[in-house]
């Protein structure tokens, strides 16, 4: 009875539009009432759930890509894009591409990416001739990259949604993501490329020499540098990545305010106003969703599921399907944040069972989460760009397979081929 007050009142407030995070709060409310249990439990829940040390690293993460967001760390990454691939057909396409993986490895957020690079770029690419879907699609799918970068507050999120089920270390994870971010860029290169030939999108001159590129690499590196010093810094234990986090913001406040001096106090108290804002909401959820966790482990919601899945099927690569495919639907209308705090708990003992190590999971569901940011209704990502372009989603949506197929690719390598997410941390031993 219980558990079905938990999934229906949960599922009616989602279904009605109220957010959710208040959702899950009041769904557990309601569960603890028909339960007969004390309503402090919830509360008890929240605060525990936020009491974390590694937490800090979720303001900081977030802070660090705002002050990139706001320190004209992109105009500079569109430059050494556009120096590399401007002059290939469908070239501002590619470049497109390539500066929102940049700049999603500083940032570490596919919103902040597709705000950032899409303000620049998509205005671009449409003055040039390109089609404002297209235009739009290339920029919402490869600010999806940022999610698995190792700036990325996500993958935080996700270590401590597996707390008490699997050990997961935050560097093991961030290793894990590098390779499937490298052929998800190159998955969406090649989406670029074929959609721009298909529809004769022109070449933009001559590839403009080595040195060009090289200066403009100069002039990028100390904002594509974050990425090195967080990696060096936890493998040579200079710092943990909590501390590392911190590092991240204090480079970022280095370069934006005595590099290149484009940090304005204006654009300092947007960075700060957003980073708060933005770190409310996920420490809210984080908080809601320890009390959700709690029932859903109370109830045996993983055990359910997975018996109900054992009672369809019992091999373990349709199981993997069955899995990808809910996230995938649950990701369509749920916040990233709340997906992966939601899910975890549930799908990851099952996917356990049969073979799947936490890391790859980890991966899996962040690919998923990805590709849900970019699917209607919630889709934020896929708004943002909209709004830039001046193009309604059902118009991009019609295009959008190419995109689609760049993104479910890199999901299937990573779900069904291990070595994508596990080589590189069991190469270094982490």
């Amino acid at each position: 009875m219980e558990l079905t007050v938990l999934c229906l009142s949960f599922t009616l407030l989602l279904l009605v539009g109220v957010p959710v995070a208040f959702s899950i709060g009041l769904a557990s409310v309601a569960t603890i009432l028909a339960a007969g249990l004390p309503v402090a439990i919830v509360f008890q829940k929240m605060v525990g759930g936020m009491q974390v040390f590694s937490f800090l690293a979720i303001p900081f993460f977030i802070f660090a890509g705002e002050l990139m967001l706001h320190g004209g760390i992109a105009d500079r990454i569109v430059r050494l894009a556009n120096s590399l691939v401007g002059h290939v057909r469908g070239g501002l396409g590619m470049s497109n591409v390539i500066g929102c993986t940049l700049f999603g490895g500083v940032a570490g957020s596919p919103l902040a990416d597709v705000s950032a690079m899409g303000s620049v770029m998509i205005p671009l690419m449409k003055k040039e001739g390109y089609h404002a879907d297209y235009a739009v699609n290339v920029t919402t799918h490869a600010s999806l990259v940022g999610a698995l970068m190792p700036t990325s507050h996500n993958l935080i999120i996700f270590t401590l949604a597996t707390a008490g089920i699997a050990s997961v270390s935050v560097f093991s994870l961030i290793l894990a993501g590098l390779i499937p971010a490298l052929i998800l860029t190159l998955c969406n290169l090649g989406a670029a490329y074929g959609v721009a030939v298909k529809r004769g999108y022109p070449t933009h001159g001559a590839f403009p020499g080595w040195g060009v590129v090289f200066a403009a690499f100069l002039a990028a590196l100390p904002g594509l540098l974050v990425v090195v010093i967080i990696l060096a810094g936890i493998l040579s234990g200079v710092f943990t990545a909590t501390e590392s986090a911190a590092t991240a913001v204090f480079w970022a406040l280095l370069i934006t305010v005595f590099v290149y001096r484009t940090l304005s106090w204006q654009h300092f108290l947007k960075a700060c106003a957003k980073a708060c804002k933005t770190t409310g909401v996920v420490l809210l959820l984080i908080g809601i969703s320890a009390a959700f966790g709690y029932f859903m482990a109370l109830y045996e919601v993983p055990q359910k599921t997975g018996a109900l899945m054992q009672a369809i099927t019992t091999q373990p690569w349709l199981i993997f399907l069955m899995v990808n495919v809910l996230l995938f639907l649950l990701g369509t209308f749920l916040d990233m944040a709340a997906t992966i705090l939601i899910c975890t708990p549930i799908f990851l003992p099952i996917c356990q069972q049969y073979g799947m190590d936490p890391v790859q999971f980890g991966i899996m569901l962040l690919i998923n989460c990805a590709l849900g940011l970019n699917t209607p209704p919630v889709g934020t990502t896929q708004f943002v760009g909209c709004a830039i372009g001046g193009i309604s989603v059902g118009e991009v949506m019609r295009s959008i397979l190419p995109f689609y197929g760049a993104l479910t690719l890199t999901m299937m390598l990573v779900t069904y081929v291990p070595a994508f997410s596990l080589w590189l941390p069991g190469l270094l031993g982490k």
